[in-house]
């Protein structure tokens, strides 16, 4: 399952953002490191499902009329503040838990009504662009100290007449969640000396930048739009980085009145249909919420792990089943399972996802849209209904 942490400055709204997406309860309080130890839960992204090429819509748990949910990992990290990579804030502890996250959503108070600490202050008082780099610039400074403390022993290794200086430091970077391949593509991308020894805090520093961009992309989530001055969201907007209008309150709001039966919502919905079983203080709320949404397109919430998993990470969904005629798995369930996979993913991928026995036997697959054998070289697009013949 991917993995997605919510990482940024306390108070910024990360544990309203995860309670929002995953449903969960955790505490969320006005005051710094209300989160100490890492929350984690199963939230979901959203595509169109391929039942709405079909005249009936799937029985998938995950399908709300052709709207799919996928499961994906969401970890909250507590928040972080400036000088997090020499501990302040428990900074190390907090940055460890980002090494196992596919991408990271930088939550982010748009409002100003938080200092670089997160201690609240007037809105408007902070300049929300300063906690932008700030969270990168962590991430970068904690990873180069890693490369730091261990470039000894890639320099002992060099000694070796059959050293390889992509195996070294995918070796030593494993643990950060980076393959071979994205080191390899990092070396092609920097400037450095043949002979490790050489290297410097610069070359290291530029590496650790480098590999956190590959293995670690961000999308800022530009929170609590719904109170913040129209013109910070505007400068959030102009950057050259992916940002998402988001509040996540207003997020929650809507899940929570869905439950109620007081709205007509499913998370990544641009509107919403209040219904007629509200008070005259819950209707004026709202339809302010709807009016926010009509100005960003939405709450944000859900278009932030879409972002992330679809644009940044480039994955897909394919769909396997055993009857293509029929698009069911043996019971007759329409469309039962959805996976992730990344682009460029082929059928033999797709086997390997559903269950490794599967994948070991592979034979051969059939696109259930076309009702044609495909080759195990096919790449899979979003949407493909998959056939997998196995001798397992």
């Amino acid at each position: 399952m991917l993995s997605i942490a919510l990482a940024g400055k306390p108070n910024a709204g990360k544990s309203t953002f995860y309670t929002a997406a995953t449903m969960a309860e955790v505490d969320v309080a006005n005051y710094p490191f209300t989160t100490i130890d890492a929350n984690r839960g199963v939230s979901y992204v959203r595509t169109e499902c391929p039942c709405l090429e079909r005249e009936d819509r799937c029985n998938a748990e995950n399908c709300e009329d052709g709207k799919r949910y996928v499961p994906i990992e969401l970890l909250d990290v507590a928040g972080l503040v400036p000088g997090a990579h020499e501990g302040k804030g428990l900074g190390n502890q907090f940055l460890d838990e980002l090494t196992n996250a596919d991408v990271i959503v930088n939550v982010v108070d748009a409002s100003g009504g938080t200092n670089e600490k997160g201690e609240p202050v007037d809105i408007g008082d902070h300049d929300p662009l300063e906690d932008i780099d700030f969270i990168e610039e962590e991430m970068d400074l904690w990873l180069a100290g890693i490369v730091d403390r261990n470039w000894e022993s890639v320099e002992r290794k060099s000694r070796s007449p059959d050293f390889d200086i992509d195996d070294a430091l995918a070796d030593m970077l494993s643990g950060f969640g980076a393959s071979p391949k994205q080191i390899a593509t990092v070396l092609r991308e920097l400037d450095y000396p043949d002979d490790p020894i050489q290297w410097d805090d610069d070359h290291r520093e530029e590496l650790a930048r480098l590999v956190r961009e590959r293995t670690k992309p961000i999308v800022v989530a530009a929170n609590k739009i719904d109170v913040a001055p129209a013109e910070n969201v505007e400068r959030l907007l102009d950057l050259d980085k992916p940002v998402i209008p988001t509040t996540a309150e207003g997020e929650l709001a809507l899940r929570r009145a869905a439950e109620n039966g007081l709205v007509d919502y499913d998370p990544g919905d641009e509107t919403l249909e209040v219904g007629d079983d509200v008070n005259d203080a819950q209707r004026e709320a709202l339809e302010g919420l709807a009016d926010t949404m009509t100005e960003w397109g939405g709450t944000g919430v859900q278009a932030a792990l879409d972002h992330a998993v679809y644009d940044l990470l480039d994955h897909l969904t394919a769909y396997p089943v055993e009857d293509a005629s029929k698009w069911s798995d043996g019971s007759g369930n329409v469309l039962p399972d959805a996976f992730l996979l990344p682009e460029g993913s082929t059928p033999v991928d797709l086997a390997y996802s559903v269950h490794s026995d599967i994948g070991d036997g592979y034979l051969h697959a059939v696109n259930a849209k076309s009702n044609r054998e495909i080759s195990e070289e096919y790449e899979l697009e979003e949407g493909d209904v998959i056939k997998i013949v196995s001798t397992n």
